[in-house]
């Protein structure tokens, strides 16, 4: 069975097919900068690997790059779009309407887009990646994984806002969370590593979007981002976590509209606020040139996050790991290095030497005395996502 997976991000769109259950991986790769001129569109395949610079401004067109890859005579591997069996999609989402996988309707898009004004970022790219996939791949089974599904389990001490009950009750208004497919896998499989069926561990996903995740033997408890993506941790261009009184003083004395201030902290702000850049790289290249507007950045960022460790280790009672994955935990040596330093008191030490390291796999960071493990996991949602797509069809 061939399997596609799509996982639209807020400025990116990663793809992958697999032959399945085999968990085989067909053809892979992503489109980066997607909104800008210098866009990158990579494809990977055993035989051939391509790159090209682009200007591709949304993700429909991105979308359709990839199709025209996949089919392509020379290096597709594709025959036909009846190959393909299911098409799987991250949506990001599912509000109090999805906790589990589900197959795609007229009346499960019709959500999707209802919920958009909730991820504004994220629920168009991928209501609109069901829809081209929709056209391009007709024969195969359109699954949603939902983002939202795995912090189902945070409990109502941590999901419930201090505002008046019937905004809750009523209006489902309380904490979601979001790259739930992300955090799932990665901290499976840090237990897996550490050997512990009991466990305590910090994940921290860290890319254009950013959160953070208490997980306790498999269960999230708290995590970051709230009733959208938007609070929490510094984004690429979210404001993260803001006092709300900003937002009527910018509406009330400085006559900001609403879509205004929504546009303001969703789209402008966040390292691309506080830097003019909203890619890591670009920030860490300037930082490293001496601009301090970047310097100052990458420091904001580390800091916000070892706030929340320190936050999420006093909840959990204990940690057994702080576990970095996407791209940025992933590869950024520079950034682990800044939100591990001064972490003694939680028995966090890194070793300098293992983070240098360029290894692509499950892997350790920490010197051999620290009480708590620093682990690098890539991660792979794309996988995940076609695991449950292909047990939801198969069921």
């Amino acid at each position: 069975m061939q399997v596609l997976i799509l996982n639209s991000g807020s400025s990116s769109l990663k793809f992958q097919l697999f032959s399945m259950p085999e968990e085989t991986i067909l053809c892979s790769g992503m489109v980066e900068r997607i909104g800008f001129n210098d866009a990158v569109f990579k494809f990977k395949t055993d035989k051939d690997s391509i790159e090209l610079e682009s200007k591709i401004l949304n993700h429909k067109a991105g979308l359709k790059l990839v199709a025209q890859h996949l089919l392509d005579k020379k290096v597709g591997v594709l025959k036909s779009p009846e190959d393909i069996a299911i098409v799987g999609h991250r949506v990001v989402h599912g509000g109090i309407h999805f906790s589990n996988t589900t197959e795609i309707t007229e009346a499960v898009k019709k959500k999707i887009k209802t919920l958009s004004s909730l991820a504004p970022l994220h629920n168009p790219a991928n209501l609109e990646g069901i829809v081209v996939a929709e056209d391009i791949f007709p024969k195969a089974k359109q699954v949603a994984v939902f983002d939202t599904a795995f912090l189902q389990s945070i409990p109502e001490v941590a999901y419930k806002y201090a505002i008046p009950n019937e905004f809750l009750t009523e209006n489902h208004i309380r904490l979601y969370g979001f790259h739930g497919t992300s955090h799932k896998y990665v901290s499976e499989k840090s237990t897996e590593f550490l050997g512990k069926k009991e466990s305590k561990i910090i994940t921290i996903h860290l890319g254009n979007g950013c959160s953070i995740t208490a997980v306790k033997n498999g269960k999230s408890i708290d995590h970051s981002m709230g009733f959208s993506p938007l609070g929490g941790l510094i984004m690429g261009t979210r404001s993260g976590d803001i006092d709300p009184s900003i937002i009527f003083h910018l509406k009330d004395k400085l006559g900001y509209s609403l879509k205004e201030i929504n546009t303001l902290l969703n789209k402008k702000s966040g390292m691309l606020g506080l830097t003019g850049y909203s890619d890591l790289r670009d920030i860490q290249t300037m930082a490293e040139k001496g601009n301090k507007d970047c310097v100052l950045a990458l420091q904001m960022n580390a800091y916000r996050i070892k706030k929340y460790i320190g936050s999420y280790a006093a909840i959990l009672n204990g940690l057994d790991a702080i576990v970095f994955t996407a791209g940025i935990g992933e590869n950024s040596k520079y950034m682990r290095q800044l939100i591990c330093k001064d972490l003694d008191f939680l028995g966090i030490h890194l070793d300098t030497e293992k983070n240098d390291s360029d290894l692509r796999t499950i892997r350790a960071i920490n010197k051999e005395d620290s009480k708590a493990k620093i682990l690098v996991v890539p991660t792979n949602e794309e996988l995940e996502i076609a695991k449950q797509s292909v047990g939801l069809i198969k069921n």
